[in-house]
């Protein structure tokens, strides 16, 4: 008998149902722009975001139908770098931990250090200074870097720092420093780092440090995200789901983020 009561009260127990997540209890913030035939991409990309209509308007049988084909290249608008975009041997989109796009995250706040200086780069000491308000940065956070940028989205120069058709060499916006990320990634052990300036590596930049530090350790990077300035410094958990391109360097990116409601 007491085994047919302990199978009994095991039974109960897996028959319980499954905690829901109350999201009454969090505020969503969007962190991703839209994708139009404004979308901002990399000054050498050979083009941009394409939607064109297969049907739009009612059928033969009287209602209302519409569809449409599009096609963007992979590093454009809000979007993923994978690790092979900058690792022969990195992972593509499609195999991506997901524990690497759902996780805790951080914003460290750069906008002052920006404002003054638009090539600026994260330093070790900007990180050091979050740690010691917030607290160390715990392994498989993703680590988020406001920088103000994407107020300027949507003003090409503004953004980039020029506005040169093809040219790349003449670019000004802010991102991580070399050294910081090598903190993040190899000290901090980070899920994924993000920014909401063009390129996690500086505008000037023409080696891609950061590029080449996080994708060898299988660390992707989310680039053109917006609405940081609405995030917690910490508390906030990040959803970044690329679409799933096979193969992939890079892909659009939907994120989103769930803030504790006080």
């Amino acid at each position: 008998m007491p085994r047919v009561l302990s199978l009994l009260g095991t039974l109960a127990l897996a028959c319980r149902p499954a905690p829901t997540l109350d999201l009454s209890r969090f505020e969503l913030v969007d962190l991703s722009h839209s994708y139009s035939s404004a979308t901002l991409y990399w000054p050498t990309s050979p083009s941009a975001f394409e939607l064109k209509p297969l049907h739009v308007g009612p059928t033969p049988a009287g209602f209302f139908y519409s569809a449409y084909t599009f096609a963007t290249p992979e590093h454009g608008g809000t979007h993923l770098d994978a690790p092979v975009h900058f690792a022969e041997s990195g992972a593509p989109v499609e195999q991506v931990p997901l524990t690497r796009l759902i996780a805790p995250a951080v914003v460290i706040d750069a906008t002052v250090q920006a404002a003054a200086d638009p090539d600026y780069r994260l330093t070790p000491a900007d990180v050091e200074a979050f740690e010691q308000t917030h607290g160390r940065i715990a392994p498989g956070t993703i680590v988020l870097l406001r920088t103000g940028w994407s107020r300027r989205w949507g003003d090409r120069k503004a953004y980039f720092g020029d506005d040169t058709p093809g040219d790349a060499t003449k670019l000004h916006f802010p991102g991580y420093g070399e050294d910081a990320a090598r903190l993040l990634v190899e000290g901090r052990d980070a899920a994924a780092l993000g920014v909401d300036s063009p390129s996690v590596d500086y505008g000037p930049s023409q080696d891609f440090p950061v590029h080449r530090i996080a994708a060898p350790r299988g660390v992707p990077n989310f680039e053109n995200l917006a609405n940081l300035d609405r995030l917690p410094a910490t508390g906030a958990t990040v959803f970044a789901l690329p679409m799933k391109i096979e193969g992939g360097s890079g892909a659009p990116l939907r994120a989103v983020a769930l803030t504790p409601r006080d």
